[in-house]
């Protein structure tokens, strides 16, 4: 594997099931000792809320968040224990946490604990109702950005472009009316698919701006580390290496876009030669495949997926 250059990729939300990370859990000590570290941190029991729900308490954003960032971080120490490490990293929204906790730019304690709070500031931020997200298929990004600038003016309200997922894959996120009013025009505009998502705010839009003002306050008192190994930052699309940048990035990242075609471009043109999504289920592996089919990607989530990424890695030619 000397040649190989890894890019560990993280998931964020939407990828919670029930009985994630018990395999791993039951398997491997080191895991055991995640879910341990993060429950002592949380103060209740992420463990058996992960591995047996209920799955609606399990859907909630403030326990969503730290559910995930366990697992990912539990599969990362095991894949660390088989000595496999990333040279480069990223993480879809949440999964930035992820990301960084592995780099080292973060406590994984403080992280668990941070992403708790920042999924009930996400949830708070805004009324239940008033703000929605929707995917839009086979439309061009920028022809989505004008009609959601025009329908932010005309309704004189927010709808933007929240994750940037594929080339033929946009997420808008924004005040209900005007996601409403921007899926029925990508619809007239050509979209193969605009339909509404079934979330309970609309993330990565401004109308987050109370949430990332609350975190902000409670990343100022969390040490950053540089990271050891650079972590591609989802809100500008580059390459992190400094832990006094991370702080500003993390907040910013609650309002601003998940520019993931981006990001994954800024992995291979580092170099990286492997692809390994590091956590529950396989959208970072399902985007990837969208966004360049050519990009070897295998999963890991539990003995099974391990044990397959192991011997893909084996296999890779050098």
């Amino acid at each position: 594997m000397s040649d190989t250059k890894i890019a560990f990729l993280f998931p964020g939300q939407g990828s919670q099931t029930v009985g994630m990370g018990r395999d791993l859990y039951e398997n491997f000590s080191i895991a055991k000792a995640t879910f341990d570290e993060a429950d002592e941190a949380l103060g209740f029991s992420i463990r058996d809320l992960c591995f047996n729900g209920p799955d609606d308490q399990l859907k909630q954003t403030e326990f969503t968040q730290p559910a995930i960032l366990t697992v990912s971080v539990a599969a990362a120490r095991v894949l660390a224990e088989k000595g496999v490490t990333p040279a480069l990293a990223a993480g879809h929204s949440l999964g930035e946490y992820s990301a960084h906790v592995v780099a080292g730019t973060i406590a994984f304690a403080d992280a668990v604990k941070t992403v708790r709070l920042r999924g009930r500031y996400m949830q708070e931020a805004v009324p239940a109702g008033v703000g929605t997200m929707a995917a839009i298929l086979g439309l061009p990004v920028d022809l989505i950005n004008d009609i959601c600038t025009s329908v932010s003016e005309e309704l004189e309200t927010v709808v933007a472009p929240a994750n940037l997922n594929t080339p033929d894959q946009t997420v808008i996120s924004g005040a209900t009316a005007a996601v409403e009013q921007a899926v029925v025009l990508c619809k007239e505009a050509g979209a193969k698919r605009a339909v509404m998502l079934s979330v309970s705010a609309p993330f990565h839009c401004s109308l987050m701006q109370p949430a990332a003002d609350r975190l902000a306050t409670d990343l100022e008192g969390i040490l950053f580390n540089g990271p050891t190994v650079p972590v591609a930052s989802n809100v500008d699309a580059r390459m992190v290496n400094h832990g006094s940048e991370v702080r500003d990035l993390l907040v910013r990242q609650v309002t601003g876009a998940v520019r993931w075609v981006e990001c994954v471009d800024l992995l291979k043109s580092k170099g990286a030669t492997r692809f390994l999504e590091v956590g529950a289920g396989k959208v970072l592996t399902g985007l990837l495949r969208q966004i360049d089919r050519s990009q070897p990607c295998t999963n890991v989530e539990d003995s099974a997926s391990l044990e397959k990424s192991l011997a893909a890695l084996q296999e890779q030619p050098q």
